[in-house]
């Protein structure tokens, strides 16, 4: 690992894992969120009108406006797919919202208009904020890039025409413009968008660099070795849009059955119209009967089975810190059996801390004055582990010294005066001669075992002591890992693109036996697929640009909200707002809870459908009993399904509580 460097010259530090460029379009240029706007208003001026009894052209002419405005363009698409021999479910809802107005049911029609324009409106404005993180993601990479010509001037170049084999030069605190090589120079690059490792990494001529990560510290010279239109990041999102685009088409449960069920109810109801009619029936009766056959089995109470449930689960997911983005991603996490984890800001908290203080035999200083000293030679580095050895010492209210003559080499640490002595803080590997201090040595190679950086701090060229740094471990990781194992069977995975020793110590603390270190965005993806052409459903929690498009390709996928990058957030399924990890195997839990109330609900609501059809069938059925019928049925599933909002609907994450 690098040392702690000066970032000076660097731009204010931020989480380049949530640095993704916003591009968002506005809602209301989507033609959808438009007309589905447009019907909401309609309705609203419709509705009082007609309960204060109002003039009947008027809210007649207002309820006629949220038809169209909401329905005409559902309806378009309906008959589109009617051409193509297929019953599409906006073209049922359209019909059903006609058919409701034919019998008097003018502002149950539009209510139902309404509320099918919104869902499509909301639909949509996911479609395209996804579409929009995908494309702010390129904005990561620069613009312009510095490029070295043979004579050894310099000249700036848009990063679109460097060709492989170019040299470019990136200064201190700039993105690195294309994938490459380093030729010259060192520094400290913050790769976390690329492989989510939390520390910056020390690189040299020779090592790998990648566009859109920000140089800390050093001038590099480095040979473009990929086109800029085959860079990582470029990768990233085609991988992301690949995955979107290929994912089947999802569907609630209902709605597998639906198509079928809806073909049927309408010859039915045909041929309940025509028998009667065709043996003498007359026109009234046989109308009447084929209309409270309709009304009977139309599948009202068979949608409301799926909808309260999952909406209930939802709204009390929630209100628990996660946000599930439709029915259908709540219907899906209950489906999952493997569950494939990210380490940095996932498993951990993506922030380095001091976690070991070492001061050597014979150096006279405690664990108080060595942090106290290496804090004050740090404080004026920007270095994210200068930072973390400065807060622990604020942490403690150590009184910090001045630092004179202070000076940083990339790759090697920093150097300042402290009270007249020179104190070195920086890389065991650099400062600490290979053959001398051997038990220093013992002491660094205890930490890195362990799954820490080690910082080593000197006094006039004396070892006095070694920090430990670490990424801790949320609180609830083990916790978490063990719910998740009971609920699928399977301990789930860890994939990280940071070093294998750092991930299998993590995953031994935490309990996770499988781990797939050292991975760049593709290979996630290759893991989850490999799972998923086993026949496995995975869900994929992460939090940065690089877990995006193993998010996408994923059964499911749940983002970590706080330090998330946009892309992340966008392109998953569901989102832990306050990062709590335990939340994740209760809302599996809750899911599947959902959807045993789904299973209950269409027992029901098919009780009714099948009593009231052998009655209007065999017997004669009056039509207000057969609405009331109806219509009751259609509230018992209903409230049946808000059961998920009481309090004990969110469920332990062992054990059920519905």
């Amino acid at each position: 690992m690098s040392s702690v460097l000066d970032q000076r010259s660097a731009p204010p530090a931020v989480d380049p894992r949530s640095a993704v460029p916003r591009r968002r379009r506005r809602v209301l240029t989507l033609p959808e969120a438009r007309w589905a706007l447009a019907a909401l208003l309609l309705f609203l001026l419709a509705l009082p009108v007609q309960l204060l009894d109002g003039p009947a052209w008027l809210w007649g002419t207002l309820f006629a406006a949220t038809y169209i405005a909401g329905g005409w363009e559902p309806g378009l698409e309906g008959l589109k797919a009617l051409r193509d021999k297929t019953l599409d479910v906006d073209l049922l809802m359209v019909v059903a919202a006609l058919g409701a107005a034919a019998i008097g049911q003018v502002l149950d029609g539009a209510l139902l208009i309404v509320i099918f324009a919104t869902s499509g409106a909301l639909e949509a404005i996911a479609t395209a904020r996804t579409a929009d993180s995908v494309r702010g993601l390129l904005d990561l990479a620069p613009t312009t890039a510095t490029r070295l010509l043979p004579d050894g001037t310099e000249e700036s170049v848009d990063t679109e025409r460097l060709a492989v084999g170019d040299t470019i030069l990136v200064r201190p605190g700039e993105r690195i413009g294309a994938d490459g090589r380093v030729l010259d120079g060192a520094g400290d690059v913050d790769q976390a968008t690329i492989t989510g490792e939390p520390l910056p990494v020390a690189k040299q001529a020779g090592d790998e660099v990648f566009a859109g990560t920000v140089n800390g510290t050093g001038a590099l010279r480095v040979r473009v070795e990929r086109d800029p239109s085959d860079s990582v990041v470029a990768r990233i999102v085609k991988m992301v849009e690949e995955a979107s685009e290929t994912k089947a088409p999802t569907q609630l449960f209902i709605e597998q059955i639906e198509q079928r069920y809806s073909i049927g109810m309408v010859l039915a109801t045909l041929a309940v119209f025509a028998v009667p009619l065709a043996f003498g029936d007359t026109l009234k009766a046989a109308l009447l009967r084929a209309m409270t056959f309709m009304i009977v089995a139309s599948p009202c109470a068979v949608v409301l089975s799926t909808m309260p449930p999952l909406l209930s689960a939802i709204a009390g997911a929630g209100r628990r810190g996660v946000l599930a983005k439709s029915a259908v991603v709540m219907e899906r996490l209950g489906q999952i059996d493997t569950v494939a984890l990210d380490k940095t800001g996932t498993l951990t908290e993506g922030t380095p801390r001091v976690t070991d203080l070492r001061p050597l035999p014979g150096s006279d200083v405690d664990e108080g004055a060595l942090l106290g000293l290496a804090a004050s030679a740090e404080h004026p580095s920007e270095h994210p582990l200068a930072r973390a050895v400065v807060a622990a010492a604020r942490e403690r209210s150590l009184l910090l010294a001045e630092a004179g003559d202070f000076t940083s080499t990339p790759g090697q640490g920093v150097t300042a005066t402290i009270d007249g002595h020179t104190v070195q803080v920086g890389s065991p590997a650099r400062l600490l001669d290979s053959t001398a201090h051997e038990p220093h040595r013992k002491v660094v190679a205890e930490l890195e075992d362990t799954g820490r950086t080690a910082v080593v701090v000197l006094r006039d060229g004396v070892p006095v002591g070694v920090l430990g740094i670490a990424d801790r471990p949320r609180p609830d990781a083990a916790a978490t890992v063990a719910a998740l194992t009971r609920l699928t069977g399977r301990t789930p995975a860890l994939l990280t693109g940071d070093n294998e020793r750092t991930a299998r110590h993590l995953a031994a603390e935490v309990g996770i036996t499988e781990v797939r270190a050292g991975l760049l965005p593709q290979d996630k993806v290759a893991a989850v697929k490999q799972w998923e052409a086993a026949g496995k459903r995975v869900l994929v929690v992460g939090d940065g640009v690089n877990d995006a498009p193993a998010l996408a390709a994923a059964h499911s996928g749940i983002a970590m909200g706080k330090a998330g990058s946009d892309l992340a957030l966008e392109t998953a399924d569901a989102v832990v707002v306050r990062d709590e990890l335990a939340t994740i195997p209760s809302i599996v839990q809750l899911s599947r809870t959902a959807r045993r109330l789904v299973i209950q609900n269409l027992a029901i609501a098919g009780a009714f459908i099948a009593l009231l059809v052998a009655w209007d069938l065999l017997g004669t059925l009056p039509l207000p009993l057969g609405v009331a019928g109806h219509e009751g049925s259609t509230v018992i599933v209903g409230l049946n399904g808000l059961r998920l909002l009481r309090e004990a609907g969110w469920p332990q994450p062992a054990k059920d509580t519905v």
